[in-house]
């Protein structure tokens, strides 16, 4: 398959930019009109809250996602080493960033390689699904799995980006089928997810029937990347256009409710502008399984292990005591009646 040397450079333009520039998108998540019921007596332990569940088979210290960001550049390398030996210790899933610069360029393998460094937590390996229309197959996708020894592949969406970028990837016919290909052909679970735009009621429908066995809202709310690649565009009328879509997307509360609303019992990981451990709690009482942060996370990380190690505690914490202060002794505890919901406006 063809090297392509730009890449690294991207993923590292992309690292930096999230770090210095305000790139938030102008939507809200939806999960502010949202709030917990408070139990003065809540008639249980601190103590007694337990956080952990099992999904795909594997025990889960903490239902949180560090969400996919980075791999595929020397920077990339440093902060996926800090995530992950940070996972670890606290017990958060991880996924990567996409691999298709390392399936382009074995040489850059090593920088999504984390497995010997997180050993127990669930690991998802990543790919754009657009890439199955350029080229990638089953092959490609079982060589990500291989790589980092993954309990999951997620198949990233991220049609918006891709028109924004130059020479962008834009040919997304007939994915759906491909992806049931893919789901038909691995030996894990698949997960799809959007990359910050969320997720209608349409695309759910076309993921169930596909036969996706989980679902990355990855709502609207948080990191906007067409924001991320304005900052990329070198010529005016390229930065307005991408500036145009600052408000674009389907808010992570709204895009939970539609997956949700296709099927009930689906797992859904619930990501996009999640601020701390009471958003996460919040996604979990309204059907996630999993809340999943990226920036917060990506901003630890690139300071010290020790920093994200910090970081993910405290986000820990914040999940605790919202359950504690509800009265929720248990995830299965944490239900939409533990949450009273103000009108919007």
């Amino acid at each position: 398959m063809k090297k392509d040397t730009t890449i690294s450079n991207r993923k590292n333009e992309h690292i930096h930019i999230n770090l210095l520039e305000d790139v938030n998108s102008g939507r809200q998540t939806g999960l502010e009109q949202y709030h917990f019921i408070h139990q003065a007596l809540p008639e249980i332990s601190l103590s007694d809250v337990d956080l952990s569940q099992t999904l795909f088979g594997k025990r889960q210290a903490v239902p949180v996602l560090v969400s996919s960001m980075t791999g595929g550049s020397e920077e990339g390398e440093r902060i996926n080493r800090n995530l992950a030996v940070a996972a670890q210790e606290v017990g958060m899933a991880m996924g990567v960033g996409s691999q298709r610069a390392a399936i382009s360029d074995p040489s850059l393998e090593n920088t999504f390689k984390i497995r010997h460094l997180a050993p127990s937590i669930l690991l998802f390996a990543n790919l754009g699904a657009v890439q199955l229309n350029y080229g990638f197959t089953i092959q490609e996708c079982q060589r990500a799995i291989d790589m980092i020894e993954a309990d999951g592949l997620i198949l990233h969406l991220n049609p918006l980006q891709e028109a924004l970028q130059p020479k962008g990837n834009t040919d997304f016919g007939g994915l759906a089928k491909k992806i049931a290909e893919v789901r038909k052909a691995i030996p894990i679970p698949l997960i799809v997810k959007e990359v910050g735009w969320g997720i209608s009621i349409q695309t759910a429908q076309l993921l169930y029937d596909a036969g996706v066995d989980a679902v990355d809202v990855a709502g609207a709310g948080g990191t906007s990347w067409s924001q991320v690649e304005k900052n990329r565009i070198d010529d005016e009328f390229g930065q307005q256009t991408a500036g145009s879509f600052i408000d674009w997307g389907i808010p992570t509360a709204d895009s939970l409710a539609n997956v949700l609303s296709v099927h009930p019992e689906w797992i859904v990981f619930a990501s996009g502008g999640l601020v701390n451990g009471i958003d996460i709690a919040k996604c979990i009482a309204l059907g996630a399984k999993m809340g999943g942060m990226a920036g917060r996370f990506l901003q630890a990380a690139s300071i010290s292990e020790e920093n994200a190690v910090n970081v993910m505690r405290m986000i820990t914490d914040q999940i605790r005591i919202a359950m504690f202060a509800s009265g929720s002794r248990a995830l299965a505890d944490l239900t939409p009646d533990k949450l009273t919901r103000s009108a919007k406006g």
